[in-house]
Protein backbone atom coordinates (compact mmCIF):
# COMPACT_ATOMS: atom_id res chain seq x y z
CA UNK A 1 0.00 0.00 0.00
CA UNK A 2 1.42 3.61 -0.92
CA UNK A 3 1.92 5.25 2.57
CA UNK A 4 1.28 8.58 1.38
CA UNK A 5 -1.58 8.94 -1.46
CA UNK A 6 -0.64 11.98 -3.29
CA UNK A 7 0.66 12.46 -6.56
CA UNK A 8 2.35 15.64 -8.70
CA UNK A 9 2.04 16.10 -12.31
CA UNK A 10 3.53 18.49 -14.92
CA UNK A 11 2.29 18.35 -18.45
CA UNK A 12 3.57 20.36 -21.23
CA UNK A 13 2.82 20.31 -24.67
CA UNK A 14 2.41 23.49 -27.25
CA UNK A 15 -1.35 23.24 -26.66
CA UNK A 16 -1.68 23.19 -22.36
CA UNK A 17 0.57 23.87 -19.49
CA UNK A 18 -1.00 22.13 -16.83
CA UNK A 19 0.45 21.62 -13.03
CA UNK A 20 -2.05 18.99 -10.41
CA UNK A 21 -1.62 18.15 -7.17
CA UNK A 22 -3.89 15.66 -5.85
CA UNK A 23 -4.50 13.94 -2.56
CA UNK A 24 -6.66 10.93 -2.39
CA UNK A 25 -6.98 11.28 1.54
CA UNK A 26 -7.87 15.04 1.72
CA UNK A 27 -10.82 16.95 3.21
CA UNK A 28 -11.88 18.79 -0.09
CA UNK A 29 -9.36 21.66 -0.07
CA UNK A 30 -9.42 22.71 -3.79
CA UNK A 31 -7.45 25.51 -5.71
CA UNK A 32 -8.20 25.43 -9.40
CA UNK A 33 -7.37 28.07 -12.23
CA UNK A 34 -8.10 26.67 -16.18
CA UNK A 35 -9.45 29.61 -17.40
CA UNK A 36 -13.09 28.42 -17.39
CA UNK A 37 -14.86 28.97 -15.11
CA UNK A 38 -17.50 26.46 -15.38
CA UNK A 39 -15.31 23.95 -15.48
CA UNK A 40 -13.37 25.28 -12.64
CA UNK A 41 -16.51 24.99 -10.79
CA UNK A 42 -16.96 21.54 -11.75
CA UNK A 43 -13.82 20.76 -10.57
CA UNK A 44 -14.07 22.28 -7.04
CA UNK A 45 -17.39 20.07 -7.24
CA UNK A 46 -15.50 17.43 -7.57
CA UNK A 47 -12.65 18.11 -4.86
CA UNK A 48 -15.31 18.91 -2.31
CA UNK A 49 -18.00 15.69 -3.06
CA UNK A 50 -15.05 13.58 -3.12
CA UNK A 51 -12.77 14.54 -0.03
CA UNK A 52 -10.13 15.30 -2.66
CA UNK A 53 -7.43 17.97 -2.28
CA UNK A 54 -7.15 19.35 -5.63
CA UNK A 55 -4.19 22.06 -6.95
CA UNK A 56 -4.99 22.42 -10.32
CA UNK A 57 -3.40 25.56 -12.75
CA UNK A 58 -4.07 25.27 -16.44
CA UNK A 59 -2.39 27.65 -19.06
CA UNK A 60 -4.65 26.15 -22.18
CA UNK A 61 -5.14 27.99 -25.66
CA UNK A 62 -8.72 29.38 -24.83
CA UNK A 63 -7.94 31.90 -28.27
CA UNK A 64 -8.55 28.30 -30.35
CA UNK A 65 -11.43 26.95 -28.16
CA UNK A 66 -12.24 25.23 -24.73
CA UNK A 67 -11.22 21.39 -26.25
CA UNK A 68 -7.58 20.94 -25.24
CA UNK A 69 -7.68 22.44 -21.83
CA UNK A 70 -10.46 20.31 -20.64
CA UNK A 71 -9.07 17.18 -22.46
CA UNK A 72 -5.91 17.80 -21.49
CA UNK A 73 -6.80 18.31 -17.89
CA UNK A 74 -8.59 15.37 -17.95
CA UNK A 75 -5.50 13.69 -18.88
CA UNK A 76 -3.40 14.86 -16.35
CA UNK A 77 -5.90 14.21 -13.55
CA UNK A 78 -6.25 10.63 -14.74
CA UNK A 79 -2.21 10.34 -14.09
CA UNK A 80 -2.77 11.59 -10.68
CA UNK A 81 -5.29 9.13 -9.65
CA UNK A 82 -3.33 6.52 -10.93
CA UNK A 83 0.00 8.07 -9.63
CA UNK A 84 -1.54 8.60 -6.12
CA UNK A 85 -3.19 4.95 -5.62
CA UNK A 86 0.24 3.54 -6.14
CA UNK A 87 -0.42 -0.76 -6.64
CA UNK A 88 -3.90 -0.53 -4.91
CA UNK A 89 -3.44 -2.39 -2.28
CA UNK A 90 -6.60 -2.65 0.03
CA UNK A 91 -8.41 -0.44 -1.79
CA UNK A 92 -11.90 -0.98 -2.48
CA UNK A 93 -11.86 -1.06 -5.94
CA UNK A 94 -15.31 -0.54 -6.73
CA UNK A 95 -18.08 2.57 -6.15
CA UNK A 96 -21.42 3.94 -6.82
CA UNK A 97 -23.46 6.44 -6.41
CA UNK A 98 -26.81 7.96 -7.59
CA UNK A 99 -26.69 11.70 -7.03
CA UNK A 100 -29.78 13.55 -7.29
CA UNK A 101 -29.71 17.41 -8.29
CA UNK A 102 -33.18 19.08 -8.47
CA UNK A 103 -34.82 17.12 -11.39
CA UNK A 104 -31.54 15.24 -12.52
CA UNK A 105 -30.52 12.17 -11.41
CA UNK A 106 -27.41 10.68 -12.42
CA UNK A 107 -25.77 6.82 -11.56
CA UNK A 108 -21.67 7.26 -11.36
CA UNK A 109 -19.70 3.77 -11.07
CA UNK A 110 -16.18 3.29 -11.16
CA UNK A 111 -13.98 0.01 -11.31
CA UNK A 112 -10.43 0.70 -10.60
CA UNK A 113 -9.53 -2.63 -12.68
CA UNK A 114 -6.91 -1.40 -14.18
CA UNK A 115 -8.24 -2.02 -17.43
CA UNK A 116 -9.43 1.59 -18.91
CA UNK A 117 -13.25 1.98 -20.27
CA UNK A 118 -15.70 4.95 -20.62
CA UNK A 119 -19.54 4.93 -21.04
CA UNK A 120 -20.68 8.39 -21.28
CA UNK A 121 -24.48 8.62 -21.30
CA UNK A 122 -25.36 11.68 -20.75
CA UNK A 123 -27.36 13.56 -23.79
CA UNK A 124 -27.55 17.47 -23.40
CA UNK A 125 -29.93 19.67 -25.40
CA UNK A 126 -27.82 22.56 -25.27
CA UNK A 127 -24.01 23.54 -26.65
CA UNK A 128 -22.42 25.05 -23.89
CA UNK A 129 -22.75 25.67 -19.93
CA UNK A 130 -20.87 28.74 -19.55
CA UNK A 131 -17.90 28.72 -21.10
CA UNK A 132 -17.78 24.67 -21.12
CA UNK A 133 -18.74 22.96 -24.81
CA UNK A 134 -21.20 20.38 -23.24
CA UNK A 135 -19.51 17.80 -26.10
CA UNK A 136 -16.18 17.80 -24.04
CA UNK A 137 -17.50 16.65 -20.94
CA UNK A 138 -17.61 12.41 -22.40
CA UNK A 139 -14.27 13.46 -23.78
CA UNK A 140 -13.05 15.11 -20.37
CA UNK A 141 -14.04 11.50 -18.40
CA UNK A 142 -13.08 9.66 -21.37
CA UNK A 143 -9.57 11.26 -21.04
CA UNK A 144 -9.63 10.47 -17.49
CA UNK A 145 -10.48 6.83 -17.17
CA UNK A 146 -8.27 5.82 -19.72
CA UNK A 147 -5.17 7.70 -18.32
CA UNK A 148 -5.94 6.50 -14.70
CA UNK A 149 -6.87 3.12 -16.27
CA UNK A 150 -10.30 2.99 -15.23
CA UNK A 151 -13.80 1.28 -15.98
CA UNK A 152 -15.94 4.78 -15.40
CA UNK A 153 -19.98 4.48 -15.96
CA UNK A 154 -22.19 7.51 -15.93
CA UNK A 155 -25.61 7.63 -17.04
CA UNK A 156 -28.27 10.42 -17.04
CA UNK A 157 -31.29 8.64 -15.03
CA UNK A 158 -33.51 11.36 -15.77
CA UNK A 159 -33.29 15.05 -15.84
CA UNK A 160 -33.74 18.27 -18.44
CA UNK A 161 -31.57 21.02 -17.01
CA UNK A 162 -28.01 21.30 -18.73
CA UNK A 163 -26.69 22.72 -16.22
CA UNK A 164 -27.66 19.79 -13.28
CA UNK A 165 -27.06 17.53 -15.24
CA UNK A 166 -23.33 18.24 -15.87
CA UNK A 167 -22.93 19.45 -12.32
CA UNK A 168 -25.10 15.92 -11.05
CA UNK A 169 -22.34 13.70 -13.44
CA UNK A 170 -18.81 15.48 -11.86
CA UNK A 171 -20.33 14.79 -8.19
CA UNK A 172 -21.32 11.37 -9.17
CA UNK A 173 -18.22 10.79 -9.86
CA UNK A 174 -16.54 12.19 -6.99
CA UNK A 175 -18.40 10.31 -4.73
CA UNK A 176 -18.24 6.91 -6.89
CA UNK A 177 -14.42 7.67 -6.92
CA UNK A 178 -14.27 8.16 -3.23
CA UNK A 179 -16.08 4.51 -2.85
CA UNK A 180 -13.37 3.07 -4.72
CA UNK A 181 -10.07 4.49 -3.67
CA UNK A 182 -11.11 3.80 0.09
CA UNK A 183 -8.96 1.67 2.27
CA UNK A 184 -11.09 -1.10 3.54
CA UNK A 185 -9.62 -3.28 6.32
CA UNK A 186 -10.91 -6.85 4.86
CA UNK A 187 -8.73 -6.64 1.58
CA UNK A 188 -5.68 -8.54 1.58
CA UNK A 189 -3.43 -7.00 -1.21
CA UNK A 190 -5.67 -6.25 -3.90
CA UNK A 191 -9.36 -7.10 -4.57
CA UNK A 192 -8.69 -9.39 -7.84
CA UNK A 193 -8.48 -12.97 -8.20
CA UNK A 194 -5.52 -12.61 -10.75
CA UNK A 195 -3.56 -10.97 -7.72
CA UNK A 196 -2.85 -7.82 -9.68
CA UNK A 197 -4.93 -4.47 -10.69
Amino acid sequence: MKENRKAHIVRNTKETKIVIDLDLDGSGICTVDTGIGFFDHMLNSFARHGFFDLNCQVDGDLDVDCHHTIEDTGIVLGQAIKEALGDKAGIRRYGNFLLPMDETLVLGAVDLSGRPYCVCDLPFTVERVGGFDTEMVKEFFYALSYSAMMNLHLKLVHGSNNHHIMEAAFKAFAKALDEAVAMDPRVTGVLSTKGSL
